[in-house]
Parts: C-alpha cells; sequence; structure tokens
C-alpha cells in the first residue's frame, strides 16, 4: 500500500495541555514534534500516524482513515499505546524518558522528555566529513551505556526491534540515549500482510524477513552488532538479503584491522552472525566484552592483520565464546 504525504500538526496548537511548537521528525509511522508543557519544560511528543494507512490534509487535526484500513489502524494504535504505557514503567539514564500518553484527533500521542544534542548517525557524519572515525574507546563508552539502557528494556520484556544510529540519541555530554522503539511498528505488520515491511535494511536481523519468525533479545543484538558496524567502518552494513547473496560483512571487518582491536571487531563480527543461535543470547554478554580489557598495540595488529582467513577468524571467536562462558 503506497505511503501518503501527512500533514503536520499546526505550530501553536494547543493540544492536551502542551503547545506544538514545531515538527522535529517525521517517518513512515509517525510525526514527532517539539513543544513545551503548561509549566515551560520542553518535550517531545510522537504522533500515531502511519502514513499507509491514514491521511490528513493541511489545516485538518483528524486524519482520514479509509474503512477497509481501519481494523489495521487500530491494532497499530492500540499496539502503539501498549508500548508507551511499558516504556513509561522504564526509568534509566539511557532509555528515553516517556512522561505521558493521552488520546486526540481520533489517534494517540507520546511525550517525552526531550534532551539536547545529535543522533550518532549526525555524529558519525560528522567525524567522516573531518576524515576521521569514531574511536575505540568512543565505541566501547557509547555502546556500554546502550547496552545498558537495552538491558533494561528486555527485562521488561520488550524489545526496541529497530536499533540504528539515528534511533541512539547523544546527549550534549556525549552519554547515549535509545529512542524510537519499532516494537509497535513491528506488530502493525505483522497483522497486515498488506503493508510493507516497517525494518530498516541493514541493521534488521534475518528473523524480521519472515513473518512468524521467533524473536528476542537476539534481534536486537544483532542490531547492536550492525551499528557498531556502522560506526566503526563509517557505512551501512549490507540488508540480510544482500548478505546471503554475496556476504562481504567479514571483508569489511578485516579491512578494520589495525584500526580497532581484534577483540572488538570479533564482538561485532559475532553480534552479526545471520544464525540468531551463533549470536550472543544476552546483551550482558556483550556489555562484559566492551568492557573489558583490550590491547591495541602496533605488534598485535600487525599480527592480526596477517590473519584474516576464516580458520584465523574461528580462532577469536572460539576465544570471544570461552570468555563468554567464562
Amino acid at each position: 500500500m503506497a505511503a501518503q504525504n501527512n500533514a503536520p500538526l499546526p505550530d501553536g496548537l494547543d493540544i492536551a495541555g502542551y503547545r506544538i511548537v514545531k515538527k522535529i521528525a517525521s517517518g513512515g509511522f509517525s510525526i514527532v514534534y517539539l513543544a513545551y508543557d503548561g509549566e515551560g519544560n520542553a518535550v517531545a511528543i510522537k504522533e500515531y500516524l502511519p502514513s499507509a494507512l491514514a491521511l490528513r490534509q493541511p489545516g485538518q487535526l483528524t486524519p482520514t482513515v479509509a474503512k477497509q484500513n481501519l481494523p489495521v489502524f487500530r491494532i497499530g494504535l492500540k499496539c502503539f499505546f501498549e508500548e508507551g504505557r511499558a516504556l513509561a514503567r522504564i526509568v534509566h539514564p539511557n532509555v528515553v524518558r516517556v512522561l505521558n500518553f493521552f488520546s486526540a484527533n481520533e489517534t494517540v500521542y507520546m511525550v517525552m522528555a526531550y534532551e539536547s544534542g545529535h543522533s550518532l548517525q549526525e555524529h558519525v557524519a560528522r567525524s567522516a566529513a573531518r576524515g576521521s572515525r569514531p574511536s575505540e574507546q568512543f565505541v566501547r563508552q557509547v555502546f556500554g551505556c546502550v547496552c545498558r539502557g537495552l538491558r533494561e528494556v528486555h527485562a521488561n520484556k520488550l524489545l526496541h526491534l529497530d536499533l540504528k544510529p539515528a534511533n541512539i540519541y547523544l546527549r550534549l555530554d556525549a552519554t547515549p540515549l535509545l529512542l524510537d522503539f519499532g516494537a509497535a511498528r513491528q506488530t502493525l505488520h505483522s497483522d497486515a500482510p498488506m503493508l510493507a515491511p516497517m525494518y530498516t535494511p541493514g541493521f534488521a536481523a534475518p528473523e524480521l524477513y519472515a513473518r512468524g519468525s521467533n524473536l528476542g533479545p537476539w534481534t536486537d543484538i544483532y542490531s547492536l552488532g550492525a551499528a557498531m558496524f556502522a560506526c566503526m567502518t563509517m557505512a551501512t552494513p549490507q540488508a540480510v538479503d544482500a548478505r546471503r547473496a554475496q556476504d562481504k560483512v567479514l571483508g569489511h571487518l578485516a579491512a578494520l584491522q589495525g584500526k580497532y582491536s581484534r577483540e572488538l571487531i570479533a564482538l561485532v563480527r559475532t553480534c552479526m552472525e545471520l544464525d540468531p543461535l551463533a549470536r550472543p543470547q544476552s546483551v550482558f554478554e556483550i556489555q562484559k566484552a566492551l568492557a573489558a580489557d583490550y590491547e591495541a598495540t602496533p605488534a598485535r595488529m600487525d599480527e592480526a592483520a596477517g590473519d584474516e582467513s576464516p580458520a584465523g577468524w574461528r580462532g577469536v571467536v572460539r576465544r570471544l565464546g570461552a570468555f563468554r562462558r567464562g
């Protein structure tokens, strides 16, 4: 079903005690606004408005939903509301804080704390423009904090399902914040065969491509590895279908020898295994590996660069597995 261009709510609109300032983001599933609450605090308000199902013209507040789309629209609305309610229970410095959620204009809104900063994707793009790349310390620190937030999400029986650099927000002190969960979008897709898949190629795990697949923490772990890969290579990873035809991930990781430690490169590779059972099964395993001591001396880098064979890589993965079991 073709997506439609939806008009945002007008600037200055008062809705449920919040004043809309401007639209700050939009996608196929929702529109996000900067707004102020009654006490003058800045908040971000996310509006459920799937463009494949609903249309809002300029000057309108309530979207028009065709009769045949209403059942699927309502399923997605319910999932969006339930996801907001579940996220509201999570209070963690590395997970976006949901402050409120309400119904208006025949749809649902999620109110989140607003913080100054920029996305990890923007940070990497700026590094690339300067001719540099994120350091190993930066990658380990940022994704170590991401792991802490993701563990809290999983502990609350939730999955992110759209983890990527664009959805990792860096505050002004560079601490990360997980944004824009995709669980409701995935549920909407699974209940609506006519909708296009709602995942991000390159960051989505193989099981998201197949309807009815078993999803779990290992699904977010693939995306976590892909997000680290994107930071380190400064490029979007291959999509799963392309990897199955001709997998270039191993070659890209081998090209990072000498730039990052062998331990970090091996960790990314195991997270991005196409077989879910070959990946780490908990985020805590990744957090431990990121916090572990590592050496990146020229001697070790030279040694690593000299062994790019699959057998050499398997040795690193076996040692990582031994670390995980220890």
